[in-house]
């Protein structure tokens, strides 16, 4: 086999600026799946997506649609099914994207894929765009190399995972035939560092709430009516405030009553993972000696990935451009939690409500909006698939592949492990801590982008050679 997989990365190495640019392409489609923003997009996205499959010599390359949900974005879905006696991959990645935030701040074109100094800037370049060229690299390679896949594939490219998601559950009783597979490839989460090839077996579940505080009719003079009337801005602000404790934990009661400890073995992988303090503020930008948040008792990386935490995703009540000395009549803010694996997002979700209107003070009118509510999920990375992934991991970086948790969340994993019968999911991808995936000037690192597409290569016959679970 030795010889026939150097075959295909040599087609890999060859064809490696070709598919750039296919990324590149794909990435100058805006597909961003949120409200308010084109949906004709989105499903652009899809068909140039259903075309790539095909031109890598997939099969049966279709735009998935949702009978009876207009509104639910396509999918794609694709296969290469001739391998008989051979494992059935399910290879998942999505064609959506994050919104493109504040285009001022961009150094390129969001929509205009730009390299610089070994990083391609662009919008969905690494989340989640690169993660479909890295199969279809690969793919590319073998069939053009030996006219065969050794392992049978399956791809589904979803188009709504940067919302959450919503329709999942109905794609999945509509195609459940067409997404049989024995094991799950899902190219869509981070490494631990550039360069050093990591498999998710932990991720974070989320929730949100859309607050709105409200008093008066109309912003009223702060001089002619300050001090007994109440301050919506103030109020909200006050509320905020009060949701993290000095001890760092998230201010919801029956909260931690869901968060599991770490087993032993979990807390000992933990604890091999490299982890630099300077190392860490330096990616995310923080100054030297910033103290770090959450509870003081627990590593970075139990914080980052095994503990609630408690954001404030967006606040307004009035622009300091133009600002009067008034008081507001409106303020509104967007607030969410990250959730360990095993807490239910539902639950969590109503007691954040519930906590933020015993928090609410009188005078002050709040209306609270939930938005999304999905769950965490892990699993033990151990057994034949996740030992033939981690040999094609180091063949295709070079280093040993390390075992991480992951502090987002996918939607998609949970239901799709469950509906296939717990199969073993793989998660790998391309993010690395510089990448600011969903903030502005999103990047890809390029040589870790080659080194992924070599280790699918690997992946592949990693997998067709493993002994069955």
């Amino acid at each position: 086999m030795a010889h026939v997989v150097k075959d295909a990365l040599a087609v890999a190495e060859q064809r490696f600026p070709q598919r750039l640019e296919m990324l590149k392409g794909l990435a100058r489609i805006p597909s961003v799946s949120a409200k308010g923003f084109d949906p004709k997009e989105v499903r652009r996205s899809a068909e140039a997506v259903a075309a790539a499959c095909t031109s890598m010599g997939l099969e049966h390359a279709t735009v998935l649609d949702l009978p009876g949900h207009p509104d639910a974005h396509p999918a794609v879905y694709a296969d290469w099914l001739h391998a008989p006696g051979k494992p059935t991959l399910l290879l998942y990645a999505h064609h959506d994207v994050q919104p493109p935030g504040r285009e001022k701040l961009w150094q390129s074109p969001p929509w205009e894929p730009t390299e610089r100094n070994g990083r391609l800037y662009g919008r969905g370049v690494v989340d989640d765009k690169a993660g479909i060229v890295v199969h279809l690299a690969a793919i590319e390679a073998w069939l053009s190399s030996h006219k065969e896949l050794p392992v049978n594939v399956r791809c589904f490219f979803e188009g709504e995972e940067e919302i959450g998601s919503d329709y999942l559950g109905a794609f999945l009783k509509q195609y459940r035939p067409q997404l049989q597979a024995d094991i799950m490839v899902l190219t869509d989460t981070a490494n631990l560092d550039a360069g050093i090839p990591s498999i998710t077996y932990m991720l974070r579940g989320l929730t949100s709430v859309n607050i709105e505080m409200t008093a008066g009719k109309t912003p009223l003079h702060s001089g002619m009516w300050g001090g007994p009337v109440p301050d919506p801005a103030q109020a909200l602000t006050q509320v905020l405030g009060r949701m993290v404790l000095e001890d760092g934990k998230v201010n919801v009661p029956g909260l931690y009553e869901m968060v599991r400890e770490l087993s032993a073995k979990e807390s000992e992988r933990f604890k091999k993972l490299p982890f630099s303090d300077a190392g860490f503020r330096d990616q995310a930008g923080l100054p030297n000696g910033t103290a770090f948040w959450g509870e003081p008792n627990r590593t970075v990386y139990e914080r980052l990935w095994a503990r609630p935490s408690f954001a404030i995703n967006a606040l307004e009540a009035s622009s300091i451009a133009g600002a009067s000395n008034q008081i507001v009549d409106l303020a509104r803010a967007r607030v969410g939690l990250r959730l360990p694996p095993g807490v239910d997002a539902n639950k969590a979700q109503q007691l954040l409500m519930d906590q933020l209107r015993r928090l609410c003070p009188p005078g002050i009118k709040m209306t609270l909006s939930p938005e999304q509510a999905a769950n965490g999920w892990s699993t033990d990375p151990e057994g034949p698939a996740f030992a033939a992934a981690a040999r094609a991991l180091e063949h295709g970086f070079g280093k040993p592949t390390a075992y991480i948790g992951c502090g987002g969340t996918i939607p998609f994993v949970q239901p799709l492990s469950d509906a296939l019968g717990g199969v073993p999911a793989l998660l790998l991808g391309l993010e690395d801590p510089l990448c600011l995936a969903h903030a502005e000037n999103e990047s890809l690192l390029i040589e870790d982008f080659k080194k992924a597409i070599h280790a699918a290569v690997h992946l592949y016959a990693e997998l067709a050679a493993a002994p069955k679970a």
